[in-house]
């Protein structure tokens, strides 16, 4: 979308992964430069995936750390009890300590969950390992 209403300068292009309807065809851009600021939101928007990264995926009833395809969201406060999938009431867990909780509010996560600032994520982000998709990116991520 960025591409197509000129709002960045596409720095380099994939080779092989053409986009196509009925009536356009172009090439996906693999690094893009965005020609204005983009002012974020004051705090990130809560998704599983920034959940799991607050929590550096590790349960947060037994400390175990998991690959993502193992982890679940725990809402702290249960739904059937009123609680919200938000930052302030979801935190990770595996699938054991998920289940041994259910909809009891017994068992307490060792860090109560919080809302993290973008730089917090960052950080947690910058300190895993990173998977380079595109051999371009290598120069702009300095792998």
């Amino acid at each position: 979308m960025y591409v197509y209403k000129e709002k960045c300068q596409v720095i380099e292009w994939y080779d092989n992964w053409v986009v196509r309807s009925v009536n356009w065809e172009t090439k996906v851009p693999a690094v893009i430069m965005l020609k204005d600021y983009l002012k974020r939101r004051a705090t990130p928007r809560y998704s599983k995936a920034g959940m799991y990264l607050r929590d550096l995926y590790t349960c947060q009833y037994c400390e175990t750390e998991l690959i993502r395809a193992n982890l679940t969201v725990d809402h702290v406060l249960p739904v059937s009890k009123g609680g919200t999938l938000e930052w302030n009431n979801c935190v990770t867990a595996c699938m054991p300590c998920n289940t041994a909780k259910g909809d009891k509010q017994l068992m307490k996560p060792r860090v109560a969950p919080y809302t993290p600032t973008y730089f917090e994520l960052a950080k947690k982000r910058m300190q895993m390992p990173l998977q380079v998709k595109h051999p371009s990116w290598e120069t702009w991520l300095k792998v």
